[in-house]
């Protein structure tokens, strides 16, 4: 069973309470997302939002393959599996390959195992996944993002496209 994060929003409290001003200058997404939030409360509208882990890795994977030098997400044997799958034509390449998600009271730490490009320096590369992946997330997803644990696992090499045929 996979993990979900629950916020539940109800207009009573909103109601009562005087908005705030702030001056336009110093809004950030986040205070703009917050002010929809509460637009959305005092109307009146209840309920719950439910996000599964699996939407954390999707958004993960995006903003780790947006970074350049990133060539591929997931480990040997991950990559090995999807080429087989493939290969005989069942299904497509999951989106969430090479990430791991865990959500638990609106913190998620974050497992993203990646190759590089060869002639990227890996350390650059990885600092740029771990920031992008934190950013993306949280934007996207309003969620606290308290680790991101990058894991180089393979190079590319130049005029390598695929894994190797195995024999």
């Amino acid at each position: 069973m996979t993990e979900v994060v629950s916020y539940e929003e109800t207009a009573g409290s909103v109601i009562d309470e005087p908005a705030e001003e702030t001056p336009a200058a110093e809004e950030t997404p986040a205070a703009v997302e917050a002010a929809h939030v509460d637009a959305i409360s005092v109307s009146g509208l209840k309920g719950k939002i439910t996000v599964a882990d699996e939407v954390v890795e999707k958004v993960t994977a995006l903003a780790a393959l947006q970074v350049p030098g990133v060539a591929d997400l997931g480990g040997d044997f991950e990559r090995a599996f999807e080429s087989v799958r493939d290969r005989i034509g069942f299904g497509s390449k999951r989106a969430n390959q090479g990430v791991k998600a865990e959500i638990q009271d609106g913190l998620v730490a974050i497992d993203v195992t990646i190759v590089i490009v060869y002639g990227h320096v890996v350390m650059e590369v990885a600092a740029e996944v771990q920031s992008n992946v934190a950013t993306s997330v949280a934007q996207m997803l309003g969620m606290e993002v308290v680790e991101v644990n990058v894991t180089v696992d393979d190079v590319r090499l130049p005029g390598e496209e695929t894994e190797p045929e195995t024999a």
